[in-house]
């Protein structure tokens, strides 16, 4: 099909266009080549057998509506990592809430939000783009088409006789919107820029001097949130500073029409407008922002250089800037599933969308919160508030490192590596221990500065060494001012109540143990990650100055706890922690001494590949040998005749509960696994919690079950909890479905709402690519802190066939594919040298190894083992096939 510069569709009408029949595909294809020419040279997926069309396959992951959205939340999500919105329609309009992931309302020191879900983050401001200030409606009836082409990260709506184009430019902070307005009646196209948040100008007292006509000074107790809206050279502004004590935080917007007229003004108090004026043609729309301190810097300004930088390259310029870093992404790795059914293409559809939004939202300063994400559509509307809660922001990054997009989970990195002094001081005032204490739930900032003699009332509490009743007015008084949802103010987290102008707050009755408060394991979760950085890159300069603190101050803090001690056994008992959020005050939990067996070995392996702490090991290893087991229910006295061995949650009798812990993190159980005891404890336990799967199992949303199923070798279980996970198949009022707060369990943009209003999430992706590249790509050792070992599809549904390419540990990069239940070949690049070990595909057959494209050595066995040259590319074959029969395109 030619196109002109001028007809999107060819020459065809619109009309024409839709009713030809032409679907998602076709028009993804059309969209991307009215921005350009398709690439001369596309991105091409490091593999010498599979030519993958990349453009055709990730585009099997496009969103594609007829209909406009009925609700915000259904919008298309467009972000360049840092700043993003969703993108929605209404019959005259296009709707943004334009927001960044290093915008914090506050941060650890506030003392203004102490109840549940009302601090809040991210949303800079409101944008609005109306076509209709009378005449006919816009998108809206049978000529409304919305799509997102994944592939080259552009958004199109397409309304009567509207075209509309929307980019977040990868490079930098704009968002970019072209307009092709062919309407029969021309109007002007008016861009209004809204507050977040609106009270009246007037302030007395230390704001007066900032009250003005278009300035919003809203306070929160000690907090105050100043929105200020202004014009500056044809443009319109709205700056935002965050306020309280020595805090401050900020944002700005600024918005720039070019190619055509526009004139700015002050619509109301909180709204100024760009109007364009009415033509005929295409002109573009720049969102640009910028985030930091607003003592001491221009957010305004800095905001505009990148206006400035955008509107120099132009829509045009900004698309190939945009195609170049997202072909160059996308052909980092791929999955390709197909199945008779269509589960598996569902479920690579999925996989591929993940994908995309993570890339959208998380390449920031900050990773984004687990629910918002860059997403939030009504204003500062967030349940469970602005923190960062581990065990729902781990389910987008424990699994997502084997996708060869490490950028994606470097802003965790920079996170809690940056906030390292603070966990460390927690670990030794809070809780008289060494090393790092990072808590389930946290500010961006890590933990507040507190008096040492509060700190010290603090220990002696939570150490269970000075007793709940007995806590001074002083700890309460702070208490009654922090936010509840803190792990180190989590001891009280029922709503409370207003007395005499006062906040007092619930009580559990527990005493100091709240669901989060007595955690210690999520300091291991994050350490294991840093790990994983490290054994798929082989970077030593990251373990070295990243990875190996935070894996040595998890240790340290384990063996210097207080609570943790050596008894008549012979053993290392810990007492009074929680088994996560639902089995409190508890002794030796399956959550600690996880993390220990899962921890220790890397640090003792991490040391010597470091060359450092040698006088440490023995000390470390001895902790290790002497630790107690995992609690099962024989240990507690709740086995009953009949029933399988099966671990539970903690020691302390009475608290039962299966754990699929052991088989989810670290290296501890899989079908890997060389102890032969470890690995039928941990395939009965996984029995128990999931004792049938089919097509109606449901699969909630934060359950690792489908990640255990992936390690433990149960492909007939992964066919359907896959998709089932995805569909969300969970009676309402389970898996923390909130009633009356207007909730769906899939949205249309395949997002969720689970937890409540502004808390759009996409945590089901995150466990899908974990289980999934458990599942295609197993890289476990033996045991931890041993070498690892490859195996291709460890776990695979014999009726889904398959290619991939992902990272594996020990730095190679894995391409494979299966075909009607048999392997093909296994290609690896690696990346750092060193020896490979591959489970042979073919059990009983020898292999042939094509080194560089030249065959080189026959090798035979169930584990194989060769030496490899950094950036050396080997194939490895069943005997007797060449390179020539597998070669093929993949559409």
């Amino acid at each position: 099909m030619k196109l002109n510069a001028n007809d999107e569709t060819g020459g065809v009408s619109r009309r024409e266009f839709l009713a030809g029949g032409l679907v998602s595909l076709a028009l993804a294809a059309t969209h991307a080549e009215a921005l350009a020419p398709i690439d001369s040279e596309p991105a091409k997926i490091p593999s010498s057998l599979l030519d993958v069309d990349l453009r055709r396959l990730v585009s099997r992951a496009d969103l594609d509506y007829d209909t406009p959205t009925e609700r915000s939340e259904d919008g298309m999500p467009v972000g360049n990592g840092t700043m993003g919105s969703l993108v929605w329609t209404t019959p005259e309009a296009m709707h943004f809430q334009i927001n960044r992931c290093d915008v914090h309302g506050m941060g650890a020191s506030s003392y203004s939000f102490p109840r549940f879900s009302t601090d809040y983050a991210s949303g800079c401001g409101y944008v609005d783009i109306s076509f209709v200030d009378f005449g006919e409606e816009v998108f809206t009836g049978p000529s409304f088409r919305q799509h997102l082409n994944v592939y080259d990260a552009v958004m199109t709506a397409r309304g009567s006789g509207v075209t509309v184009r929307v980019l977040a430019w990868a490079d930098e902070d704009v968002i970019a919107i072209e307009i092709d307005d062919q309407r029969a009646q021309l109007t002007p196209i008016n861009i209004d820029l809204r507050m977040l948040r609106f009270t009246t100008p007037f302030v007395w007292g230390r704001n007066f001097e900032l009250a003005t006509q278009h300035t919003s000074i809203f306070e929160t107790n000690a907090h105050t949130a100043t929105s200020r809206l202004n014009i500056q050279d044809g443009r319109i502004v709205l700056t935002q500073a965050f306020e309280e004590g020595d805090y401050d935080n900020g944002s700005a917007v600024v918005i720039g029409a070019a190619g055509r007229k526009s004139r700015a003004r002050y619509l109301n108090e909180s709204t100024v407008r760009l109007s364009v004026a009415p033509g005929r043609g295409r002109f573009t729309v720049y969102i640009a922002t910028a985030a930091g301190k607003v003592h001491g810097e221009d957010l305004a300004a800095a905001a505009g250089k990148k206006l400035d930088a955008a509107t120099s390259l132009g829509f045009a310029g900004l698309s190939a800037a945009n195609r170049a870093w997202w072909h160059n992404f996308w052909s980092r790795g791929f999955l390709r599933l197909t199945s008779s059914d269509g589960a598996a293409e569902y479920v690579e559809q999925h996989y591929t969308y993940f994908l995309y939004v993570m890339a959208a939202s998380s390449r920031g300063s900050y990773p984004p919160r687990f629910a918002g994400m860059l997403w939030f559509t009504n204003g500062d509307m967030s349940m469970w508030g602005s923190e960062h809660w581990w065990n729902n922001d781990g389910c987008y990054y424990e699994g997502l490192l084997p996708a060869n997009r490490p950028e994606l989970v470097d802003p965790v990195f920079r996170m809690y590596s940056g906030n390292f002094p603070s966990f460390a001081e927690a670990a030794k005032k809070q809780w008289g221990s060494e090393g790092v204490w990072i808590p389930e739930t946290t500010w961006f900032d890590g933990l507040e500065k507190l008096p040492d003699d509060l700190l010290a009332e603090m220990q002696e509490l939570y150490l269970m060494r000075k007793p709940w009743e007995q806590r001074s007015e002083n700890f309460r008084r702070y208490a009654n001012a922090k936010q509840m949802c803190n792990s180190r103010w989590n001891f009280e987290l029922l709503d409370g109540k207003w007395e005499v102008g006062n906040w007092v707050r619930g009580d559990y009755g527990k005493g100091p143990f709240g669901p989060v408060t007595h955690i210690f394991s999520t300091t291991a979760k994050i350490s294991y990650i840093y790990w994983l950085r490290y054994d798929l890159t082989r970077d030593e300069a990251f373990l070295r100055d990243s990875a190996y603190p935070m894996l040595r101050g998890t240790i340290e803090f384990y063996r210097n706890f207080p609570n943790t001690r050596k008894e008549a056994d012979g053993k290392y008992h810990i007492y009074h922690s929680n088994n996560f959020e639902g089995i409190r005050d508890v002794q030796d939990t399956q959550e600690d001494l996880s993390a220990i067996r899962g921890i220790a070995p890397l640090v003792i392996r991490a040391s010597k590949i470091l060359g450092v702490d040698a006088e440490m090991r023995p000390v470390w290893q001895e902790f290790l040998d002497n630790l107690c087991p995992l609690p099962t229910n024989e240990t507690i006295g709740a086995r009953k005749a009949g029933e399988p061995l099966v671990w539970v949650g903690t020691a302390t009798p009475g608290k039962r509960g299966p754990v699929e812990l052991p088989t989810a993190f670290y290296d501890l159980c899989t079908q890997a696994t060389d102890d032969a005891e470890m690995l039928a404890l941990g395939n009965a336990t996984y029995n128990v919690i999931v004792p049938e799967v089919n097509e109606k199992t449901p699969c909630p949303t934060c359950s690792r079950v489908p990640v255990s199923a992936a390690k433990l070798g149960r492909p007939e279980h992964l066919r359907y909890l896959l998709p089932n996970l995805l569909k969300r198949l969970v009676p309402v009022g389970d898996d923390c479905d909130w009633e009356g707060v207007g909730k769906v369990a899939v949205l249309r943009n395949r997002l969720g709402m689970r937890e409540g209003p502004g808390c759009i999430e996409y945590e089901r992706g995150g466990i899908l690519a974990r289980a999934l590249h458990a599942a295609l790509l197993m890289d476990v050792p033996p045991a931890p802190g041993k070498d690892e070992v490859l195996q291709v599809f460890a776990t695979w549904p014999k009726e889904w066939d398959a290619e991939f390419t992902l990272v594996g540990r020990g730095a190679f990069v894995v391409t494979s594919a299966v075909k009607s239940g048999q392997v093909e070949f296994v290609e690896l690049k690696s990346m750092a040298g060193g020896d490979c070990r591959l489970r042979n595909p073919w059990e009983g057959s020898e292999i042939t190894i094509f080194r560089n494209g030249r065959q080189a050595e026959n090798l035979s066995g169930s584990q194989l083992q060769f030496a490899t040259a950094k950036e050396e590319v080997l194939l490895v074959l069943r005997k007797g096939t060449s390179p020539a029969q597998l070669k093929r395109s993949v559409a």
